[in-house]
């Protein structure tokens, strides 16, 4: 069945049997039945109406920075919109771009043209589609504050233009989590600043990063959403957790409210850690920890 594909899409935008581990920042997965790499929104709706019409799973991804794939791959077909999507268009203070940029790229690109908001995203590694799924931000600054609108195609196949009220943000979550909908591009509004300073802002940002978080292992970045009243890092610290390991897969000793592969961590690894934290957080604290990574695949 998986090889029809070959009718509607060229050979060269297939992969076949890809290990997910080479498509993560985590360096973690098992292999996918097919991995997509669409040149551009038509491929995107083929591959949406191709995996319905014949009941194919489909799981899509941006650069594969918020993830956690088990070690036993992903049945289906997994679109990675990261690889091509990645047009931009600036004008005045509006920037409209595809999704599969990446958000810290794109800062840039509107620091280029003095435009200030998105200088939080400086050392961001996921897609603009991702950050705006996760509502991501950081130094008092998020997307919710900047998307007028996106858009999406729907699990039929349709696009549809969602406003930025019906996004449904809220802290790292927006109704792209549960609604299915694919984002394909989004119209950004910013404001003109001076270019020397927004760029000195993205400096320090990148600075304090560098300094605080373990930008030198494979990580999925922060493991966990933060709990009302606590800091992750902190807590676990107190925990004695900083440092603490499991296989390959070790609670940084850098930043604890990071996770990092060590070299060979399995996802077994990570999920053991995982739920290690999370018993010993309710026992001392009574906070159940939420994961802010996605974990996908199978065992």
């Amino acid at each position: 069945m998986y090889s029809e594909i070959l009718n509607y899409l060229p050979s060269d935008r297939l992969l076949f049997n890809e290990e997910m581990q080479n498509h993560t920042t985590f360096k973690i997965g098992g292999p996918v039945d097919i991995m997509v790499l669409p040149q551009d929104e038509e491929d995107v709706a083929t591959v949406v109406s191709f995996c319905r019409q014949r009941d194919i799973p489909l799981f899509i991804f941006g650069v594969g920075s918020n993830l956690l794939v088990r070690d036993g791959g992903i049945r289906g077909v997994a679109m990675k919109l990261g690889e091509n999507l990645d047009e931009v268009e600036v004008n005045g203070e509006e920037i409209q771009a595809q999704a599969g940029i990446k958000i810290s790229a794109l800062a840039r690109i509107a620091a280029f043209h003095s435009l200030s908001g998105l200088e939080f995203a400086e050392g961001i590694p996921g897609s603009l589609g991702g950050a705006l799924v996760m509502n991501a931000g950081a130094y008092d600054g998020e997307m919710q504050g900047l998307v007028i609108e996106a858009r999406a195609i729907s699990p039929d196949g349709s696009i549809k233009t969602f406003k930025n009220e019906e996004m449904q943000f809220g802290y790292r979550q927006s109704i792209f989590q549960s609604n299915g909908y694919i984002i394909i591009s989004a119209r950004l509004k910013l404001v003109t600043g001076n270019r020397e300073e927004i760029e000195e802002r993205m400096l320090e940002f990148a600075c304090r990063r560098e300094e605080k978080q373990p930008l030198d292992k494979p990580s999925a970045g922060s493991t966990f959403r933060r709990p009302p009243g606590f800091y992750v890092g902190p807590m676990l610290e107190e925990l004695g957790l900083k440092g603490y390991q499991i296989g390959d897969a070790q609670v940084s000793s850098k930043h604890a409210g990071f996770i990092v592969n060590n070299g060979n961590a399995t996802a077994r690894d990570v999920l053991n850690l995982i739920a290690y934290i999370q018993q010993k957080a309710r026992e001392r604290f009574g906070v159940d920890l939420q994961p802010e990574i996605r974990v996908v695949g199978e065992d």
